[in-house]
């Protein structure tokens, strides 16, 4: 039994043949590349079109600043809320494996499309000679077409391609999860090396050569993205899926509501389990029974009619296992919630903070002038800085103070970054109070570019990386780690879901200090001229929404009970 034991995975993973994945042949870091470069690649794709939409939209499709900030920040929450119907298909029914290669597809057809809309005649719309757009319905439909086809795409991959990645390393061995941690952050590195091209170089290209190549480069990179993860595909391990997990979240209320008038016994060990070391849902490790949300402990008390003919209906009696993976689900969602703030900070990346840029002095040098969007690539730097030197100076560090195996524990590393998020703020605020007062003070109200140089905004970008390596990286693994075994691609989606509600947060915000603060016939927070505008109110105002984001954190984490998984995987 012993040397079955060191052959094969004890996670319940499958090879491409779906057979029990043996640990010499499959998985960890040999894997892994096929699955970075994946990323690394449909990052590249992603933030290709991302980093620079909002001068797309303002430009060529000739619309306002606030329309065009409100159609980047609803086009990025639809890119984090398409990972629900990804996620429900990759745990119930196709696998991660499957999901990510279909929705792959999709995804393709949308970078096409997109292309073809910046490119064909007939389909790009057509400009001036003053460069004034004016494009038809038409061609403003296909372009969004082809955006929200991208938004469908990225669904399938954004849940699955971490969880995949973690799926690599079994939880069973000491080692392997030891370097599941390490994988978090290397994951992470490869996001931000695709960010990186895009903010640079195809940012550049759109700006300089044109939007067609602007488009159809990200196109590319997204079918090589395809080829490096169907290449590694005899490496990897699988996790099987584990059937609906709505449908198991639904037995269990609908067990505890009809169970309203049993008492729960004060023997915990009297609820039912399967007798068997497997779980009985498949994928899926046992979970030990915890105290809180007790409610739905009913769900789990045998009763003489919860059987049928000597079967169990599973609509009136649960294991205890699957009781604890709603109460997880449930554990995670003031978590979830805590994230929202910070992700309304890190959209303005791609929105205020670039129209902030557009304002100032773009050379560098005496005839090259960067596009204010490239301004990212600072954002970038940070994290590729920051992502070796917390994996081994500051982990080590950490380690000898606080004596957790990874330095900090993951909702300590995520309440550090969401305290570093505050001085984003905070620095983009001043900034554009010293460029305010530069325009009253020289009267350049109607100069397009005053002369303040946009690396001014290099420290607000900086920091956001810094905070991102410590709350998203932090993200990534906690939720890995504390979803149900079968139910790890919808906890993904779940955490994805908040950069959707931030970017959601942030277009309502938008409207709403727009809507107060043009009463009376003032320009209001954010006009069109910024150079008319109080743009510092509004970074200030997320300033204070994000400290008092902070102390519910706090709140919510120091109450925050970690599950408990026993046994092996179905």
């Amino acid at each position: 039994m012993a040397v079955v034991e060191e052959l094969y995975t004890q996670d319940g993973t499958t090879d491409y043949r779906n057979k029990p994945a043996m640990k010499n042949k499959t998985g960890t870091w040999k894997a892994c590349p096929f699955i970075l470069g994946n990323e690394c690649c449909e990052r590249l794709a992603y933030y290709g079109i991302n980093t620079n939409l909002v001068n797309y939209l303002k430009y060529r499709l000739n619309q306002s600043n606030v329309v065009a900030v409100n159609n980047v920040t609803s086009w990025s929450g639809t890119c984090y809320v398409t990972p629900l119907i990804g996620a429900f298909l990759a745990d119930a029914y196709l696998g991660r494996y499957w999901t990510i290669a279909t929705f792959s597809i999709v995804y393709a057809l949308g970078m096409t499309l997109l292309t073809l809309s910046a490119s064909v005649k007939g389909l790009k719309p057509p400009c001036d000679e003053q460069n004034v757009c004016n494009p038809t319905g038409l061609q403003t439909a296909v372009f969004f077409i082809g955006l929200y086809l991208i938004a469908l795409g990225t669904g399938g991959i954004k849940p699955c391609v971490s969880s995949f990645g973690a799926d690599q390393f079994d939880d069973a061995d000491e080692d392997e999860r030891k370097s599941k941690s390490s994988f978090f952050n290397w994951f992470y590195f490869s996001i931000n090396i695709g960010a990186l091209l895009a903010a640079s170089v195809l940012v550049w290209i759109q700006t300089n050569v044109g939007w067609g190549w602007g488009f159809g480069i990200p196109a590319a990179a997204m079918a090589l993205a395809v080829v490096s993860f169907l290449c590694g595909t005899r490496l990897y391990r699988k996790q099987r899926p584990g059937g609906s997990p709505i449908t198991r979240i639904c037995q269990v209320v609908v067990a505890a509501v009809r169970k309203l008038q049993v008492e729960v016994p004060a023997d915990k060990s009297l609820l039912y389990e399967t007798a068997d070391v497997e779980s009985a849902v498949k994928g899926s490790r046992k979970l030990d029974h915890t105290e809180q949300l007790s409610f739905f402990d009913r769900a789990c008390v045998e009763t003489e009619s919860d059987r049928i003919k000597g079967s169990i209906d599973p609509w009136r009696l649960c294991t205890v296992t699957q009781v604890e993976e709603l109460k997880s689900i449930i554990r995670l969602l003031p978590i979830l919630a805590t994230g929202i703030i910070f992700t309304t900070v890190y959209s303005q990346m791609g929105t205020l903070f670039v129209l902030q840029g557009n304002t100032m002095d773009l050379h560098l040098g005496p005839s090259f002038q960067i596009p204010s969007a490239s301004l990212s690539i600072f954002d970038t730097i940070s994290v590729l800085f920051w992502v070796p030197v917390y994996d081994q100076p500051i982990v080590p560090l950490a380690r000898r103070f606080t004596g957790h195996r990874n330095g900090f524990s993951q909702l300590q590393r995520m309440g550090i970054g969401l305290f570093i998020s505050i001085f984003a703020m905070l620095a983009a605020g001043t900034l554009e109070l010293m460029r305010l007062r530069a325009v009253r003070k020289h009267d350049y109200y109607n100069l397009k570019h005053i002369p303040m140089s946009i690396f001014w905004q290099v420290p607000q970008y900086f920091i956001i990386g810094c905070a991102e390596v410590f709350t998203f990286i932090g993200q990534l693994e906690f939720f890995y780690e504390q979803a149900p075994d079968a139910m790890r691609s919808l906890c993904s989606a779940l955490a994805l879901i908040t950069v959707a509600l931030g970017n959601y947060l942030s277009t309502l915000l938008v409207n709403v200090v727009t809507a107060i603060s043009t009463r009376n016939g003032r320009k209001g927070w954010i006009p069109d001229s910024l150079n008319y505008g109080h743009l510092h109110y509004f970074f200030w105002l997320l300033a204070v929404l994000s400290v008092l984001n902070l102390g519910v954190y706090v709140l919510v984490a120091r109450r925050y009970t970690y599950k408990k998984a026993v046994g092996v995987a179905n």
